[in-house]
């Protein structure tokens, strides 16, 4: 069953807590973001060994697996994103489409341990990344397709949010 997709704008996430899962991710120092992404990366490598990664809890929510292959992906954008932003002046982002990427890229179907290797490779290369950023750097800018306006410091908090909220989604 297809799920229906997400269309909310979350950067609000950026000036309060997120009540679902907890995660005040404006209050990360970039300094902090590095650890968190590794330590992240390891929880999600526990949720991919579970015996029920790839039951969805109920006909609208993904599947641990499909979370897990969403979030691989997602350190492959910000990865882009990060590099954008370092190497362009305040470059607007190529607009992605998460649930077709989810459909596209069968998430559902695929193999946990594949999707834990390629999610360790990209989680700890973005937070090697974001651990190289220059500390005068972290104020540089880039756009949204939609508007929305990031820092790299900002974009950092939010990708730490959507790390955490989905290991919120499954446990994790």
């Amino acid at each position: 069953m297809a799920i229906e997709g997400d269309t909310k704008d979350w950067t609000w996430v950026l000036r309060r807590r997120c009540e679902q899962c907890g995660v005040e991710s404006a209050r990360e120092d970039p300094a902090s973001v590095p650890a968190l992404v590794r330590d992240a990366v390891g929880r999600w490598q526990e949720v991919l060994r579970r015996p029920d990664v790839r039951e969805r809890p109920d006909d609208a929510t993904w599947s641990p697996l499909e979370y897990a292959a969403h979030v691989r992906d997602v350190c492959a954008v910000f990865a882009g994103r990060l590099r954008l932003m370092l190497d362009e002046d305040e470059p607007t982002f190529a607009d992605w489409d998460q649930d077709a990427a989810a459909v596209a890229g069968g998430y559902a179907e695929q193999d946990p341990a594949a999707v834990s290797a390629e999610l360790t490779t990209a989680g700890l290369a973005l937070a090697d990344a974001f651990a190289a950023v220059p500390a005068g750097l972290w104020e540089r800018r880039g756009v949204r397709g939609n508007g929305s306006q990031f820092t790299i410091r900002t974009l950092s908090q939010y990708f730490v949010h959507d790390l955490l909220h989905h290991l919120h989604d499954v446990r994790g």
